[in-house]
């Protein structure tokens, strides 16, 4: 496993984050969460993506990974859904940091996102207050932004972040071309979301309900086949050539995480696949936007 110095904070984090948005339904029992959580942090992965809005995946962390909390990133999304409080304002953001690191049995963590924040709260100012007042109270280690487009631009150039997460794949490379380089500049963590897009090569025809209709278009227009080497293409890609510190991916089966793994050890794209990837896209840059 590769580690790197998230941007300028003063932690780091495998390249290989995991998305636990899985084992917050009913498809895992409490069993299969222990063992595919502890098995992630078995094979070298230090960053675990979590959000209040995966049902009871904190819970399932908190319980299952507390007795590794040394050993783990932790990297969470509020500003919502916190009863008896308005989403989006400054008591929203300090309660759903403390019924964050209730849920997750911490005492501080590490990265806390605004997830998908509306462009016109964000610049009230408001909820990020809220934010860098529960790092200064020593609550989290990394304000963060998660979005795209014109609120992502926001939250990399108001100096107030430490961090940002960001759809970036094959199919949506505007992050990588048109807003990380100045995240890097600016010292931020970068954490990928959606490394494969879904995994749209799987559908012959366009899917329904699967989030993968867009970049489904997209791959079709970009004409790009690499048949059973997709899944480690687009890992490839995301991992080593946007600017992303991590990528998260998550599943429900420990084969499949592992598999993972061994497939990033190939390292960087031979250049003409790059090559081949960067030109499809350039066309569209302009006409597709970041997909949240």
């Amino acid at each position: 496993m590769e580690y790197r110095k998230f941007g300028d904070n003063d932690f780091s984090v495998s390249v290989l984050g995991f998305g636990a948005g899985h084992i917050g339904g009913s498809e895992l029992t409490d069993g299969e969460a222990y063992t595919l959580l502890n098995a992630a942090v078995d094979a070298g992965i230090t960053l675990i993506d979590t959000a209040r809005g995966y049902g009871s995946s904190e819970e399932r962390i908190g319980h299952f990974l507390k007795q590794r909390r040394g050993s783990i990133i932790l990297s969470t999304k509020i500003g919502y859904g916190i009863p008896g409080f308005e989403d989006w304002t400054y008591d929203c953001i300090t309660a759903g940091v403390d019924a964050a690191m209730q849920r997750l049995q911490t005492d501080y963590i590490d990265i806390v996102h605004l997830h998908s924040c509306p462009l016109w709260i964000l610049q009230k100012g408001e909820v990020t207050s809220a934010l860098l007042a529960a790092r200064q109270a020593g609550k989290i280690r990394a304000a963060a932004y998660s979005g795209e487009n014109d609120e992502l631009t926001f939250a990399i150039n108001s100096g107030a972040f430490n961090s940002v997460q960001t759809s970036m794949n094959v199919f949506d490379q505007r992050s990588a071309q048109w807003y990380i380089p100045e995240a890097i500049r600016r010292g931020l963590g970068i954490i990928a979301k959606r490394p494969l897009g879904n995994c749209p090569w799987k559908f012959m025809e366009r899917p329904a309900g699967q989030y993968a209709e867009d970049y489904w278009v997209r791959m079709k227009t970009m004409q790009l086949e690499f048949g059973d080497a997709w899944m480690k293409t687009a890992m490839q890609f995301t991992a080593f050539h946007t600017g992303a510190h991590s990528l998260i991916i998550g599943t429900n089966k420990t084969e499949h995480l592992l598999n993972n793994i061994k497939m990033l050890e190939s390292g960087p794209l031979a250049d003409d696949i790059l090559e081949k990837i960067l030109t499809s896209f350039g066309p569209h840059e302009n006409e597709w936007p970041g997909l949240i």
